[in-house]
């Protein structure tokens, strides 16, 4: 199965491998801010690269994802010289490298924040039940406007949430929204 990269993601991982030795120093001209955060949040949720101390490095499936051969053990603790007595340093440095990386990582986003009293998790409690619940209902029960309602299906409950919402109409009543 090959990935699919974004143009800019292959350029980021291309260069990084071509001129850096596999650290992410490089973006496109277009890319800045929030942007940048995005590709790179991008990149690491589908394990192309890796925390490296004050930046990133290309992980062995980045190099898979271009087709290129993964570096040596030796090339990505910068021992390309080493000598062949020297597998137990390797063998130490390597876990030293692995140690200082899992010390200095930070979760790249926020956890969801949930309680168990607010308006969203009313709603929430509302669309589990057998019966489901309607526009209207949600509308009484939170105060909120319809329109609201319908956003909130769509942007916090599908897209942050990622649940699943159905929906039914019954003859001659009201649309049904339920929780799958």
């Amino acid at each position: 199965m090959t990935i699919q990269l974004t143009p800019a993601q292959h350029a980021i991982l291309a260069k990084a491998i071509n001129t850096n030795a596999g650290k992410v120093e490089w973006f496109p001209d277009n890319i800045k801010g929030g942007a940048r955060k995005k590709v790179l949040d991008g990149l690491f949720n589908r394990a192309l690269i890796t925390p490296d101390g004050q930046g990133w490095r290309v992980a062995a499936e980045g190099y898979d994802a271009l087709g290129m051969k993964r570096p040596s053990i030796d090339t990505i603790i910068g021992n390309a010289q080493a000598p062949q007595g020297a597998a137990a340093d390797t063998d130490a440095e390597l876990e030293a490298a692995v140690a200082q990386a899992e010390a200095s990582f930070t979760p790249p986003a926020k956890p969801l924040r949930k309680r168990e009293n607010s308006k969203q998790a009313e709603v929430i409690r509302m669309l589990q039940r057998p019966e489901g619940a309607t526009i209207s209902q949600i509308c009484a029960a939170t105060g909120w406007q319809a329109h609201t309602v319908r956003g909130t299906f769509a942007g916090a409950f599908k897209k942050k949430l990622g649940l699943t919402l159905t929906s039914d109409k019954p003859q001659g009543g009201e649309r049904v929204y339920r929780v799958a």
